[in-house]
């Protein structure tokens, strides 16, 4: 299978953009950061839902990463952000999967795993980092990969994922309240736009190191903030 810079293009740009989101720590005051934070959630979905695409199989190793990762980054994350009500973006992520497997390949096993992951994301929304709409952002983007008609849908899910936020929730007509939703509908058709088009230059691999790169980076900036 040849790769697609077009999905490398994708997965840097959620990539600059959630580094972007999380400098905030540094620079609290630096508002702008939250709203090109926005950007990263939904490419990353979208890149899970391209790899899901692609799949003839259940990929069990992708589930036991996002496990894997899910479990090693809470660390670094609960002490990045103490106070944070939800835990790492990986269950969110990872429950993601299992919904779209279920979406995409319809077997009995994938379908049961994917009505599993949508009750736990159900009962467990308020410590999911985007609730139950981010698990059900990627199965919703991997439809609209297939019929751009559901790009709506998922447009929709990744603004609602955003006002599982209780400021958000609670403050929809404030200014920063309406970038936010404006920067996490358009990310959906800006990431669709950019995977139909393969991306004629060179761009570097996103590959297992990608993993690594969340904990540690949450690390990192947290170490920064100590300086």
């Amino acid at each position: 299978m040849s790769r697609s810079t077009s999905l490398d293009l994708l997965k840097w740009l959620a990539i600059v953009t959630m580094i972007g989101d999380h400098l905030r720590y540094l620079w609290p005051e630096q508002d702008w950061l939250f709203v090109t934070g926005r950007l990263a959630f939904p490419f990353f979905c979208l890149a899970l839902a391209a790899n899901v695409s692609r799949s003839t199989v259940i990929r069990w190793r992708y589930l036991w990463w996002f496990v894997g990762f899910s479990l090693l980054s809470e660390v670094p994350y609960r002490w990045l952000d103490n106070g944070s009500l939800t835990l790492n973006v990986m269950p969110t992520l990872g429950l993601g999967l299992l919904v779209a497997w279920g979406v995409h390949l319809r077997s009995r096993a994938t379908t049961a795993m994917a009505v599993l992951a949508a009750i736990t994301a159900t009962l467990g929304s308020e410590w999911l980092m985007y609730g139950l709409p981010g698990v059900l952002l990627p199965a919703a983007l991997l439809m609209a990969l297939k019929d751009g008609r559901f790009a709506w849908l998922a447009g929709l899910l990744a603004v609602a994922g955003n006002f599982t936020n209780s400021w958000l929730f609670q403050h929809p007509l404030a200014p920063m309240s309406m970038m936010v939703a404006g920067t996490a509908f358009m990310a959906v058709f800006i990431g669709l736009e950019l995977l139909r088009r393969e991306w004629p230059g060179r761009v570097l691999s996103v590959g297992r190191w990608g993993w690594w790169f969340y904990p540690v980076h949450l690390a990192v900036i947290k170490l920064l903030s100590l300086l």
